[in-house]
């Protein structure tokens, strides 16, 4: 069966803007006493804001118990400062192998899709000079669910009116693959195999994705 759509994350997946996720909340942990080093920073990737603040309070050597209110402060000043980072980005910033992707799969035919955790996707993709380069945008502001839920991706798909197996979703997080794999979609995954074990497809890096590899493995080719 032919894809009609490709689904693609944001953070680590069309840019490195995972760094600069890191780099904030580090901050903020360092604020609130929590060290958020690069073992924690991983279960963080793929996760809304709100959830990715409970992960870092869970790990807190000793508990705080923070009002809703004092949660929604601390993670709207985890923004500012993430804001002010991808102030920096630029065309030039995007991964490698990206362009000639996007590129074999709108010659294809196929339609492009964002499901990003991000409320700063629309943000990045200016920045990124992306901005006219997808069919549709779901972000973390149109869904309930956030990643490992499926509905970032189901989202994009009923937007299209796709059958779900039709739909290839595209992560650099165990939290999206699990996603992807939920909605019932052909997940590929960007990184380690020992975070990406669950990827029906995986590469260690952007540069090595490639239109022809991903159907191969879809089963087409």
């Amino acid at each position: 069966m032919q894809p009609k759509a490709f689904i693609f994350d944001l953070d680590g997946v069309l840019t490195d803007t995972a760094e600069f996720h890191y780099l904030a909340w580090k901050q903020i942990g360092e604020q609130l006493g929590i060290p958020v080093d690069r073992a924690l920073n991983e279960r963080l990737k793929g996760v809304s804001r709100m959830e990715s603040l409970e992960r870092i309070l869970a790990a807190a050597p000793r508990p705080l118990h923070l009002s809703p209110g004092e949660k929604e402060q601390w993670a709207t000043q985890k923004n500012a400062l993430y804001q002010e980072l991808i102030e920096t980005i630029r065309p030039s910033d995007r991964l490698p192998g990206i362009d000639g992707l996007l590129n074999e799969i709108r010659s294809a035919n196929i339609l492009l899709a964002l499901g990003s955790a991000s409320r700063n996707a629309n943000l990045v993709l200016e920045r990124l000079g992306l901005a006219d380069a997808f069919d549709y945008i779901v972000d973390a502001g149109q869904i309930r669910f956030g990643k490992p839920h499926p509905e970032t991706f189901v989202n994009a798909a009923d937007h299209f009116g796709l059958p779900y197996e039709t739909c290839i979703g595209v992560e650099d997080s165990a939290a999206g693959i699990e996603a992807i794999n939920a909605a019932g979609m052909f997940s590929v995954g960007i990184g380690s195999p020992d975070a990406l074990s669950e990827a029906k497809y995986r590469v260690a890096d952007t540069s090595l994705l490639t239109l022809g590899g991903i159907l191969e493995a879809y089963g087409i080719g």
